[in-house]
């Protein structure tokens, strides 16, 4: 059973991104504040589950939330900073929209910048600690799977519908044949020595 709450006096949420190491796509990071008395069997870092699983959590939990916001930072954006700054952005994005404003956040991870002078925590592998952080990476997960599915739509031979942009075989031959698309992250070192002349 995961941690309820870090502590049980301030108004918490936990924050947590997805896609940060893909090869295409934005980033997505979500923020959730849960009840203090929230049980499910499922709840659990988004990685421990599977597709079917993460998307019924994703139904429990926003129905349960007291206050959840999912944002995405794009390729481009990703680009034009870098990674790191991207997905601090989009968490930045989601806590700004919960209601009521949390008083402390939990951050999965170990690097953060901090945001609205509200004070925070970061928990190495706390998504598989924290019930509020496991609840954020199944919502950042399962928002940018969806959104991979719509990508994949419009460049099937990228086969996102599996890979969801990471660098699988599949994938990292189809850039090779294709070369990269406008979703593809281009400071990212996508492209083999031999194939850039």
């Amino acid at each position: 059973m995961l941690l309820p709450f870090y502590q049980n006096k301030l108004i918490e949420a936990g924050c947590d991104e997805a896609g940060r190491g893909c090869f295409a796509g934005p980033v997505f990071a979500a923020a959730v504040i849960l009840p203090k008395k929230i049980n499910h069997p499922l709840l659990n870092d988004s990685k421990k589950l599977n597709e079917k699983q993460r998307n019924e959590m994703r139904k429990f939990i926003e129905k349960e939330a007291v206050s959840f916001f999912v944002s995405s930072i794009s390729n481009e954006e990703i680009d034009n900073t870098n990674i790191l700054k991207a997905s601090i952005k989009a968490m930045h994005n989601s806590v700004v929209q919960l209601n009521p404003q949390p008083e402390l956040l939990l951050i999965d991870g170990n690097r953060f910048v901090p945001f609205n002078k509200i004070p925070h925590r970061c928990i190495i592998k706390g998504d598989g600690i924290y019930t509020s952080i496991a609840a954020a990476s199944i919502l950042a997960k399962t928002y940018r799977d969806e959104y991979m599915l719509q990508l994949h739509k419009e460049f099937p031979y990228f086969h996102w519908n599996s890979n969801k942009g990471y660098g699988t075989e599949k994938h990292r031959k189809a850039i090779e044949e294709f070369g990269l698309c406008k979703y593809h992250r281009k400071s990212f070192k996508l492209i083999p020595e031999k194939l850039i002349q």
